[in-house]
């Protein structure tokens, strides 16, 4: 794998907990208005500029894509953010209840994604690849880094801890209480010995940023054909990424809530289902499961606990062994008649993050009518899928914490 040291533009230490936003893509513009409020340093006015244009505006216009580039213009010309001299790697470290995980800040070269030895797992909308391109492109810089995974390796980790011995350039406590710290690597024995140890690697995962990977690329390639002295060293030919082991990163789970029971009663439902589970009643408190092959069911007020029988699941293979795929394959599909994740609109998608009492919320309110909460896949299922050349289910991956925007800018134009 190759990897490159870059000159981050970032804000000054005394504006970096100002700055730092959550990702364009967890919240959408009404939700972003509000969490930027009267702030004008937050990286929300970068990447999801509609909020600082009228009300209506269409968020994939130029007038939008503009916006972005001059609101961080705007950080740039009023010293909010300023850019490293030379080329440097840093280290960035998330705690969140307790857990604290560790990566290094770098920029991936596109070749490598190009080969697949950047591995992927989810498909990609070339609707949403064109607004990312079109963000790119306009203001010519990666706005938000991407959530990579590689094997973890005893020589990085030790790295990693002779930096964190140091004091960081930032370290605060954002408004959802995750702590973020960042250190910058200056040192030129310290960068060549981590882009060493990244060059031994075969492969590195997308845990975490498809579309952004995805379309980063394309701009690189775009911007290769369209230049006759193009070198291959250009910025344009690398994209920011922020690379985690993969035995730090939490997969939460993604549950699942159906708007109805395609003419079942709550009573033949449950007869139906339990040709293909063990289905118990567990009570009123959340079932929360505890192992695979095991989800929770919330239907008409009580809890359930769903085992797969044998012969629903294949444990040899990778998207078989799913939970997700057992649901969709044994209930989703031969008894709700819901056919497709992507497009049926009786079916929708709940982070874990946001706990099992929002799935009980969107039943009772009577919104859904059936909710499942399954258990989280893990990093080994999620390579395995990925270097099987196999693409994971709809909404199955929720990485938390997620990275903090607006920490690390990468310049296309350096």
């Amino acid at each position: 794998m190759k990897i490159k040291a870059f000159r981050g533009l970032r804000p000054a230490e005394k504006y970096a907990s100002q700055v730092a936003s959550r990702p364009y893509d967890v919240l959408d513009s009404n939700e972003a208005k509000e969490e930027a409020g009267e702030n004008p340093y937050s990286f929300l006015n970068v990447v999801k500029p509609e909020i600082t244009l009228p009300v209506g505006t269409d968020p994939h216009s130029q007038a939008v894509y503009d916006a972005g580039r001059d609101n961080f213009n705007k950080l740039v010309k009023d010293e909010i953010f300023f850019q490293d001299e030379g080329d440097q790697l840093y280290i960035y470290e998330l705690t969140m209840n307790g857990h604290t995980q560790t990566g290094i800040v770098a920029c991936a070269w596109i070749e490598d994604y190009l080969q697949d030895r950047i591995r992927k797992h989810e498909l990609t909308h070339p609707d949403k690849e064109t607004d990312r391109k079109n963000h790119i492109r306009t203001s010519m810089m990666n706005a938000e880094p991407v959530l990579f995974a590689y094997k973890s390796a005893k020589e990085l980790d030790d790295i990693v801890s002779k930096v964190k011995v140091c004091e960081p350039e930032y370290d605060f406590v954002a408004d959802d209480g995750i702590s973020h710290k960042l250190w910058a690597i200056a040192d030129n024995a310290l960068k060549n010995n981590i882009i060493q140890n990244f060059s031994k690697m075969q492969f590195t995962y997308v845990a975490d940023g498809h579309h952004r990977s995805a379309a980063a690329t394309l701009v690189g390639c775009d911007f290769r054909n369209e230049n006759p002295e193009h070198t291959g060293s250009e910025e344009y030919n690398y994209f920011l990424v922020v690379y985690f082991p993969d035995n730090q990163l939490q997969i939460q789970d993604y549950n699942r809530v159906i708007r109805d029971l395609n003419d079942h009663t709550p009573d033949s439902f449950i007869n139906e289902i339990s040709k293909s589970f063990s289905v118990k009643k567990t009570g009123k408190l959340p079932y929360k499961p505890g192992k695979l092959h095991e989800m929770g069911m919330y239907l008409d007020g009580d809890w359930y606990s769903l085992t797969a029988a044998p012969g629903t699941y294949n444990d040899s293979d990778p998207i078989a062994v799913l939970d997700v795929t057992i649901l969709s394959e044994f209930i989703l599909k031969p008894v709700l008649d819901i056919q497709d994740l992507r497009t049926d609109k009786r079916i929708e998608f709940v982070g874990g993050i946001r706990g099992l009492g929002e799935l009980e919320r969107r039943v009772d309110s009577g919104e859904m009518e059936v909710a499942f909460a399954m258990y989280p896949v893990s990093m080994k299922q999620l390579m395995d899928i990925a270097d099987n050349g196999l693409i994971m289910p709809p909404k199955v991956t929720w990485f938390e914490p997620k990275l903090r925007s607006g920490l690390i800018v990468h310049s296309l134009l350096d």
